[in-house]
């Protein structure tokens, strides 16, 4: 058995020597969960602003069940897309199990709770007067919400970062919907753990290198965002 020297070493010549396959794996996770956070990000940050300023009836059962769905664990989504989308399920005529679509529509159910929840957590706590100023001054809606958002940019970057990590990372949802289908739906997890079983632990290790690389990127953009008082702080 290699050490983990000879494995981190093979992982890095995979990497760094271009090697088709384990890229087109990476293009496949990241072009998969870009689309998949895309398409939820201006609905759910609409619906945690409308949750921490507008007079929403039961507003409270509305946090419980955005909550209850953040918590709820990606296998379970999975399974869920699986069931409607199999050959004996209601959607079975669209064809979109085993497919990249699957995968988004999968991903896009996990990452539209985490940036309605922490959206909201960010609303919450933001000036309520610059919303009220602004409106009071005669601006539309959309330009006095733009205005609040920049207030708060910091805590909806830092909702965007957190729904992109959970579902670039996720294993459960993209294993069940999208078979792990080399070349077209095999993306970083399923393939570290696809390689892991397989004793290829180098091609594991290289996807393993990516994805913290990539968390090291989102985490130092955040901070170079914040500026320098936050960094003193």
């Amino acid at each position: 058995m290699p050490t983990l020297l000879d494995t981190t070493l093979a992982a890095l010549a995979l990497l760094f020597g271009g090697d088709t396959e384990l890229w087109q794996v990476v293009g496949v996770s990241f072009s998969v969960s870009c689309l998949a956070l895309g398409l939820v990000l201006v609905p759910a940050l609409l619906l945690g602003f409308a949750l921490a300023y507008l007079p929403i009836p039961a507003r409270w059962l509305w946090l419980s069940c955005i909550n209850t769905l953040q918590s709820v664990p990606t296998v379970v989504i999975g399974l869920l897309l699986y069931m409607l989308l199999s050959r004996a399920g209601p959607f079975g005529d669209w064809k979109m199990l085993f497919t990249q679509q699957a995968m988004v529509v999968g991903q896009m159910l996990i990452a539209f709770p985490v940036i309605a929840t922490m959206a909201h957590a960010a609303f919450i706590q933001s000036d309520r007067r610059a919303w009220e100023t602004a409106l009071t001054l005669g601006l539309s809606w959309p330009k006095a919400l733009l205005g609040l958002m920049r207030e708060c940019r910091f805590g909806l970057l830092a909702a965007v970062i957190g729904a992109f990590s959970r579902i670039v990372t996720e294993v459960g949802c993209s294993m069940m919907v999208g078979g792990n289908i080399l070349h077209f739906t095999r993306n970083i997890p399923t393939a570290i753990a696809l390689e892991t079983q397989k004793g290829a632990f180098a091609q594991g290790v290289a996807l393993g290198i990516v994805l913290l690389s990539l968390a090291l990127l989102l985490n130092l953009l955040l901070t170079a965002c914040r500026g320098h008082s936050y960094l003193k702080n």
